[in-house]
């Protein structure tokens, strides 16, 4: 076994702020305890709570760095801690951690890791576990079956664009809405039935009754949160079902309780990445067995829109603030 380095580089947040209060440092490299390996990173990506643990409103889970931000990764097994015998060193493997995935080597537990498919390469293996894992697992809770119209909000996001494509694989027909035509287009471009930009006061369920013939959406991804859970009540169908899953739009919400009694909706919240280790366990399986074989096949693909090196980390974060992006920004650490 090649020899591992003491020290690794890492992005590191020093203060809460702007993007440029991130620096890429030397860190010691970490020690994976019982049950855990040492992976060596290959490839990652941003996504929104890496911004707002830099800017100090989403701080990391308790076991995880504070300050080393980075929730999806795809890299090889580099060392395993006592009893962890489960994966060979060099072993291929993808997953999520509650935080630490933007530096070379990251330690997770042996079984909240799934084995990354030959067709697939670092880049785009690093950049879907946690939109494909959110969309799969969102689409789960919520029952989604086939034959049933699923609802995204921010539908140009890369979870917006996973659950378009997933909820397809599972039968359903897909609408979105995002802030721009162009975001649109490329949800069109990977199957969304149909969608409508951001507008006034009803325009959710406006958009709705045109696609269902006044009956309603079954099922609501909501990644906006705010207004968009009040604009959505009415826009359901009997029995619908609204996960929330992003406050992008906001924390607080009114709800209109007649449509939410008359219709016998539910609505619930959802949220990865602090779950105990058994549950994030499950939704690893599951995405190994159902997500990862679509992703190798073509059935599943998440456009990338930027790729960028570990030491243009600000620059990543701030394109992603621009909301000017349609897809993943990956990162890698070659």
């Amino acid at each position: 076994m090649a020899l591992l380095p003491s020290t690794m580089r890492a992005a590191v947040i020093t203060a809460p702020g702007a993007p440029d209060v991130l620096r890429v440092q030397d860190r010691p490299v970490p020690e994976p305890g019982p049950g855990e390996i040492l992976v060596r990173v290959r490839g990652s990506a941003l996504n929104r709570a890496d911004v707002l643990q830099r800017m100090g409103r989403y701080p990391a889970p308790p076991g995880v760095p504070t300050d080393i931000p980075g929730l999806e990764f795809a890299g090889e097994v580099a060392a395993s801690g006592p009893g962890a015998e489960r994966w060979a060193v060099g072993t291929r493997v993808t997953g999520l951690v509650g935080g630490g995935a933007h530096a070379e080597f990251l330690v997770t537990h042996q079984d909240a890791v799934a084995v990354i498919p030959e067709a697939l390469s670092w880049e785009v293996a690093g950049a879907t576990p946690e939109a494909c894992i959110t969309a799969y697992d969102a689409l789960q809770q919520a029952g989604a079956a086939p034959g049933e119209v699923v609802l995204v909000h921010a539908v140009g996001s890369g979870v917006g664009l996973a659950v378009v494509q997933v909820g397809a694989a599972l039968g359903c027909r897909t609408y979105g809405t995002a802030r721009s035509p162009a975001k649109l287009d490329v949800a069109r471009a990977l199957g969304m039935t149909d969608g409508v930009v951001h507008g006034e006061a009803g325009w959710v369920v406006a958009a709705a009754r045109r696609w269902t013939d006044k009956r309603g959406v079954d099922v609501c991804i909501d990644l906006v949160g705010g207004p968009y859970v009040a604009e959505t009540v009415p826009a359901m169908a009997l029995h619908g079902r609204i996960v929330v899953v992003g406050t992008l739009a906001g924390q607080e919400t009114s709800l209109d309780l007649r449509y939410l009694l008359g219709k016998r909706l539910t609505i619930r919240g959802t949220v990865l990445r602090s779950r105990p280790l058994a549950e994030r366990v499950a939704v690893t399986e599951a995405y190994a067995r159902t997500v990862l074989p679509w992703l190798a096949a073509g059935t599943v693909r998440l456009p990338i829109d930027a790729t960028f090196p570990l030491a243009r980390i600000a620059e990543a974060h701030a394109l992603m603030e621009s909301n000017a992006t349609t897809g993943k920004i990956a990162l890698s650490f070659d």
